[in-house]
């Protein structure tokens, strides 16, 4: 136990230096040198762990989707799940180094052997399935299609925390996601259900 124990402390103390890296420099930019100083362990530490900086990024990549944990609590997903996600990602995003990380190397997709584009599917599908049961339940218009506004959704949040980090350091996002979604929500709800819906998210969020 003691031994998985301080593998595990090694993997995460890895991780860590490595989200640190890659959200200051992005994927190119970190060395493996500097992520094995800021984690103090041996280069076969590392690779005992992971088998390239490729295989570390991808773990750090699913770091983003640990917001989706209180997912398994909820019992009727919906609009307002949607809206937890996307407020629940800004507040990581400003206060999780490992989720800015995961966001960063998603966006520079294009310097990977391995692209990671599934990630934004990931998303899109899970907002997907959400708005599927919002539209049964009459919480959307009837004219919306639930996957092009998942999609709609996912893209619109991608450019506010986008934006939000380039002019504010990411310290009005919450902000931002509450504007879009008092924007999305008078676009798609029929009008006698809007008070339904808190677009600065739940309280538990």
């Amino acid at each position: 136990m003691a031994r998985q124990e301080r593998a595990e402390q090694t993997r995460n103390a890895i991780l860590e230096a490595a989200a640190s890296r890659f959200d200051a420099v992005g994927f190119l930019g970190a060395s493996l040198s500097e992520i094995l100083a800021g984690a103090g362990v041996t280069k076969g530490a590392l690779y005992f762990h992971f088998k390239s900086k490729e295989d570390l990024a991808d773990a750090l990549i699913d770091e983003q989707f640990t917001v989706w944990e209180p997912l398994a609590a909820i019992e009727s997903p919906g609009l307002q799940t949607v809206i937890d996600l996307t407020q629940g990602m800004a507040a990581s995003l400003q206060s999780d180094v490992r989720v800015r990380a995961s966001v960063r190397l998603v966006i520079e997709q294009g310097s990977f052997i391995a692209p990671a584009g599934n990630a934004y599917k990931r998303w899109i599908d899970t907002i997907h399935g959400c708005l599927l049961a919002a539209k049964a339940a009459g919480d959307l218009r009837k004219e919306i299609n639930a996957y092009d506004l998942a999609v709609y959704v996912q893209a619109s949040f991608t450019g506010i925390q986008l934006s939000s980090q380039v002019l504010t350091g990411r310290t009005d996002l919450i902000e931002r996601t509450t504007y879009m979604w008092t924007t999305i929500l008078s676009s798609v709800v029929p009008p006698r259900r809007l008070h339904r819906f808190a677009p600065q998210g739940a309280a538990s969020v």
